[in-house]
């Protein structure tokens, strides 16, 4: 399988380049001019050439390259206004993927805010790797090969900014924390010596801080305990928990999954957990995908087909639509991109090396079916838990069972990004357009804005996983059991007073950077 690098998961390909292909290691070299919009000057610069191909590789593989401009109306080379390169590059993309525009909002389909400078799907990234030293700037990382560099968890303030309380959002299986028996909804009341929970600004940025090093001293519960936790890498298993729970006469099997991660790291855990809820009896299920912001398009179909009944055999699962100059199968800048195996080696036919020219982009070529996997057979009733963080691969399950089994969404809207991508490499980075778009088998998928929970519920960090109490498992638990949804009472204790969780807020501490996407690696190459 490929590996892939993303903004806060650090993940290196190895694909080499054609030597006429994007911007090499040379001074100057030459590029592969857009056979539509040719540029006027195939010379230049390392950085105006790495411009120009960020636009033609656009031109021909954006899905929404209908909407772009000419090369000379559009002049990538313009992007001049910061000393740092890829700064500019960034800035280019983000102007590359405002052109199209979504009827349904009038605004473009990639638009985060009035004041964002990057787009809401597409990156840029390097080949740099971070030391682990410096892997703090966010609070927990995995990357989508399962490794982890960091302490292994992240926080939320519960209360409001004078009156509150640090609770442990998510521990990551396999990490520091977890070894040293930390876990969610634990109260973190001391770092490194300071007391937590006199001003919500400082203690963020205090913690923030503290996370930027090698090692930090944690007191958690105010009893006392007391924990050094040191960065070391390490494996994490991506389910965070799996439980079944008995509810009158439902089994109701509970999995809160971290990430669609690699099939080497995802899929026997899960093929695991399934065997566990068929033996158990298992007749419902809560799939908790609250942190889930996507991943590999094979570790969602994976689970796709653990869940599916085997009366769906057969049945369209999901459709991937690229743009239609690639499913015509005339992107010809794509034979700069060399195809890879598993391994990362050059993929041959009858001795010429292929690439992403001739992959299958059609889509009859892109139709995924449901096959039955697992021993868990005959659950009509699924309930997602969700936030804004649950994105991509976690969308596109909930989106390809929508026709096929009673699914309701509890928590929060999702984050609303039904399209995919591979890489596209250029000089050193790694250019993640968005390049197709995922639809059910009803034709459905323009979910740009995110899935609406069918019941609001709150992320209730003051509990674990998989606990009844939990605000999202309790809404999800009722409507299995009472057929409807009913109003929550959860409550939390903040400083030794009952509230009601609809009456706090909930903070995150650190900017939430996660991975949001679906990469696509199942490519089937086209008959030539």
């Amino acid at each position: 399988m490929i590996s892939y690098k993303n903004r806060s998961v650090k993940l290196i390909i190895y694909i080499s380049v054609l030597a006429l292909s994007v911007v090499g290691c040379k001074k100057d070299p030459k590029i592969t001019p857009d056979p539509v919009n040719p540029p006027s000057n195939a010379s230049g610069t390392r950085a105006e050439l790495t411009k120009d191909s960020i636009f033609l590789y656009a031109k021909e593989a954006y899905l929404w390259n209908d909407a772009l401009p000419s090369y000379e109306q559009f002049n990538p080379r313009s992007y001049t206004q910061s000393s740092n390169e890829l700064d500019n590059f960034n800035r280019e993309l983000f102007a590359i993927t405002q052109f199209k525009i979504n009827p349904t909002t009038g605004k473009p389909y990639e638009y985060v805010s009035a004041s964002a400078t990057y787009p809401k799907y597409s990156y840029i990234t390097d080949h740099e790797p971070k030391s682990p030293a410096k892997s703090g700037e966010k609070i927990s990382e995995v990357t989508l090969e399962g490794v982890g560099t960091d302490f292994g968890f992240a926080l939320t303030g519960v209360g409001n900014q004078t009156v509150y309380q640090i609770y442990i959002r998510y521990v990551n299986p396999g990490s520091p924390a977890a070894k040293a028996g930390l876990k969610r909804g634990d109260v973190l009341t001391q770092i490194n010596g300071r007391t937590l929970g006199g001003n919500y600004t400082s203690d963020a940025n205090f913690i923030n801080s503290a996370f930027d090093l090698q090692s930090i001293t944690v007191v958690v519960n105010g009893n006392g305990t007391t924990r050094t936790l040191t960065k070391v890498t390490y494996t994490s298993n991506p389910i965070f928990r799996d439980t079944i729970i008995t509810s009158g006469t439902k089994k109701i099997g509970y999995l809160a999954f971290a990430r669609f991660s690699s099939s080497s790291n995802a899929e026997s855990v899960l093929t695991q957990t399934f065997s566990k809820f068929a033996s158990g009896g298992v007749t419902d299920l809560v799939i908790d995908l609250r942190y889930n912001g996507g991943g590999y398009v094979s570790t969602a179909e994976h689970l796709l087909n653990l869940i599916a009944p085997s009366r769906l055999n057969g049945a369209v699962m999901f459709t991937e639509h690229y743009n239609s100059l690639l499913q015509s199968g005339k992107a010809t800048i794509l034979k700069n991109q060399p195809l890879t195996d598993n391994n990362d080696r050059q993929r041959f036919s009858n001795g010429r090396p292929l690439t992403y020219f001739d992959v299958d982009f059609s889509i009859s070529g892109n139709t995924n079916k449901f096959s039955k996997k697992g021993s868990l057979d005959g659950v009509s009733k699924v309930v997602f838990i969700v936030t804004g963080n649950s994105a991509s691969a976690s969308e596109l399950v909930i989106n390809s069972l929508k026709p096929h089994l009673d699914v309701k969404i509890v928590g929060q809207k999702s984050y609303g990004k039904p399209v995919g991508f591979f890489p596209i490499k250029i000089d050193k980075y790694d250019v993640y357009y968005s390049m197709f778009q995922s639809k059910n088998s009803l034709g459905a998928g323009d979910y740009f804005d995110g899935f609406s929970p069918d019941a609001s519920a709150a992320d209730d960090v003051t509990r674990n996983f998989g606990e009844p109490q939990e605000a999202s498992f309790a809404s999800a638990i009722k409507y299995l059991t009472q057929g409807a949804f009913v109003a929550s009472t959860s409550s939390v204790k903040i400083m030794g007073k009952t509230m009601s969780t609809s009456s706090v807020s909930f903070m995150d501490v650190g900017k939430d950077e996660s991975f949001k996407g679906m990469i696509e690696t199942r490519v089937k190459v086209r008959d030539r």
